[in-house]
């Protein structure tokens, strides 16, 4: 389902739709000017779009859901016909029998599918939502530009706030830490790493060397001025390895003591896997020190916003 400003009516209308489950006085009117436009053309547009006029979509999802709470619940019958806006247990049980082939006491001996059959696949979502299918599919390939995309913007915004901070708060200990990694890490030594991965795997790629004592004691506003450079090159590289399908070739790294041979694939998740660790380390430390904007710099909404 392409983005148009019919589409976007009627993903507000399921906004307000899954608002308004319970409340069973609600009327098309009432929906209507929730969306901003007249119940004439309220109707039209969501029935061509949805494939169902919206009183019969709102039916349809309050089903669906009474069957669900039929197999996860002790609920009677009466109880998921008046959740469900029926009037009756007579009532309800019509309208169920009508969409799914038995009554609600025999389907919830022999449940099947709960979900029924709409032209738009807009369903209940257990436990209390509504599923909207995507307007567009994301790929693999997606997904991991994505992330590092990701990756190279949350780096930035950290360094952004360590700017903000004294050198004793940066050169203060991290008490949390893998043993192994990153020995004595410090909110400086992790940021400046968080950049050098990015660097050091460009010059790995380039066959190119690294110095890693640019790392030692380096000023935030260095940071910043390598991840200029550093962190639209990594992402470069990484959107023309997995547009060229070169996840699993091979190249060497010349970097290592001796030199070892990498799949551009591991190289990529290898970074976005330690960089998650010494990521959420920073943000601990940058809340520590009362800068909590950025939170746990969670991907999660980042990956599902379009390019």
């Amino acid at each position: 389902m392409s983005a148009t400003p019919a589409t976007d009516t009627f993903s507000r209308f399921v906004d307000v739709l899954a608002s308004t489950l319970d409340d069973h006085e609600v009327t098309g009117d009432a929906l209507a000017s929730r969306v901003h436009l007249t119940r004439y053309h309220f109707d039209r547009v969501v029935a061509a779009t949805a494939g169902e006029p919206p009183l019969a979509f709102r039916r349809r999802i309050l089903l669906e859901r009474a069957a669900y709470r039929l197999l996860v619940t002790g609920r009677t019958i009466l109880e998921l016909a008046s959740e469900a806006g029926y009037s009756s247990h007579e009532a309800f049980t019509r309208a169920f029998t009508r969409a799914y082939g038995r009554t609600p006491s025999e389907w919830r001996r022999r449940p099947s599918r709960f979900q029924i059959a709409a032209p738009s696949r807009v369903h209940f979502h257990p436990p209390g939502s509504l599923r909207v299918p995507a307007q567009r599919k994301v790929t693999a390939m997606d997904l991991i530009n994505r992330m590092v995309d990701h990756h190279v913007w949350l780096v930035r915004e950290l360094l952004s706030r360590a700017d903000r901070l004294s050198d004793d708060v940066l050169d203060t200990p991290i008490e949390i830490s893998v043993e192994g990694l990153d020995d004595e890490p410090t909110l400086r030594s992790q940021l400046s790493r968080l950049v050098g991965q990015l660097a050091m795997w460009n010059a790995a790629i380039a066959g190119h060397e690294y110095d890693f004592t640019i790392e030692e004691g380096e000023s935030v506003a260095g940071m910043r001025t390598r991840l200029a450079e550093a962190g639209p090159a990594f992402v470069q590289n990484v959107n023309a390895i997995v547009t060229e399908g070169r996840l699993d070739e091979t190249f060497v790294d010349a970097i290592c003591d001796p030199p070892e041979v990498f799949t551009y694939g591991g190289m990529i998740a290898h970074v976005l896997t330690f960089a998650a660790h010494r990521r959420t380390l920073v943000c601990g430390s940058l809340i520590d020190a009362g800068i909590s904007d950025l939170g746990a710099g969670d991907p999660m909404r980042w990956v599902a916003e379009p390019a």
